[in-house]
């Protein structure tokens, strides 16, 4: 069997990559070793559309948030995905993160996020309870549905010919005359001519399999773990509220959902390999970090809701790292493109990404 394109991995971005590529007149299949779309990391996450203001200047990341995040709007709003700007809440809880956070603001503008400086009395009018001495309101951060976001972009891409093949793991490619080879778990072969390797957690293992490819060039995958808790009853705040963030994450903050409840999460574990195992055994730390800036938070009334895991590509100790995408003009390999690191803010940038991808190809 020989297709035009090959997407492996069906999270948000792969999908989002393969719309891309069927909008363009590609035949496109995502294969997929999940039981469903969207199985992995897309759905174990905060479900945040993020405005793009933590991100260095001029990084992939940056640029593909900031771009992703309008993109992400208009879709949803289009494809009727349920979704709400709620706003957010960058909380600076003591004078001694002042500084921190009019560097942020900094960056806010350098990036062309749009933020409002807040002074205590006025994030306070804004959100009572909150341990804060000043703050910064970001207008345009929201949250989505991400299991709609999934749906919409798998069926838009079989209303344009694809395919989305669940249960199909890829465990090695090679190149050929006319494109690659490709080798799944249950001993078949497809070959295509464009090859995306947007496996998520599996994205450098998928690149160490795929023959003449530099294995310098393939990262080494860290595994952050996140731990997300729930609260009973109704959230105490209107907006998300984010502290301001450590080195490798962006801290434990409140999200909402779209029914009106909330969690708090995520926190950040170095685990050896992808686990989803609920650990209670860090409650305490959890409930101290959000009592930095919640000091009222009621410790009975939280619990443990679920686990997610990052594919990092910078570990403990190392600056956080950009989003990777290697095409033909990095590896030099004809008609593939690797995307590695794909973590927050991969969500929002997934439609953007998808641009990035098709500008490799094309």
């Amino acid at each position: 069997m020989h297709v035009d394109s090959v997407v492996v991995g069906a999270g948000v971005v792969g999908l989002a990559v393969a719309r891309a590529l069927a909008l363009r007149g590609h035949e496109v299949w995502v294969l997929e070793a999940d039981s469903r779309a969207g199985e992995g990391v897309s759905s174990r996450n905060s479900g945040v559309i993020h405005a793009g203001m933590h991100y260095p200047t001029g990084s992939l990341k940056a640029r593909c948030c900031v771009r992703g995040n309008r993109q992400l709007y208009e879709y949803c709003a289009e494809r009727g995905i349920a979704h709400r700007c709620t706003q957010k809440l960058i909380v600076a809880s003591t004078e001694s993160q002042l500084p921190e956070l009019r560097d942020l603001a900094v960056r806010a503008e350098q990036n062309g996020v749009e933020v409002a400086w807040l002074e205590a009395s006025q994030a306070l009018a804004m959100a009572p309870g909150l341990r804060c001495v000043a703050a910064l309101l970001s207008p345009s951060t929201g949250i989505v549905d991400v299991a709609e976001l999934v749906v919409a972009l798998q069926g838009e891409i079989e209303s344009l010919g694809g395919r989305v093949l669940t249960r199909t793991a890829v465990v090695g490619a090679e190149p050929t005359a006319n494109g690659w080879r490709l080798r799944t778990a249950d001993e078949s072969t497809l070959s295509c001519r464009l090859l995306i390797n947007a496996a998520g957690l599996g994205a450098p293992q998928l690149a160490s399999r795929i023959e003449g490819f530099a294995q310098e060039q393939v990262p080494k995958m860290h595994y952050a773990q996140g731990h997300y808790y729930s609260l009973r009853g109704k959230s105490p705040f209107a907006q998300l509220i984010y502290p301001l963030p450590p080195a490798a994450s962006l801290g434990v903050h409140l999200c909402l959902d779209l029914a009106g409840r909330c969690r708090f999460g995520p926190d950040l574990r170095w685990i050896s390999a992808p686990s989803y195992r609920f650990d209670d055994s860090k409650r305490d730390a959890f409930i101290a970090a959000i009592r930095q800036w919640w000091p009222d938070l009621p410790a009975q009334d939280l619990q443990p809701d679920f686990v997610g895991v990052r594919p990092k590509i910078s570990g403990p100790d190392e600056p956080n790292a950009d989003f990777s995408l290697l095409g033909p003009s990095h590896h030099g390999m004809d008609g593939l493109v690797q995307l590695f690191g794909i973590e927050s803010p991969g969500l929002t940038s997934s439609l953007a990404l998808a641009d990035e991808v098709v500008q490799m190809i094309d």
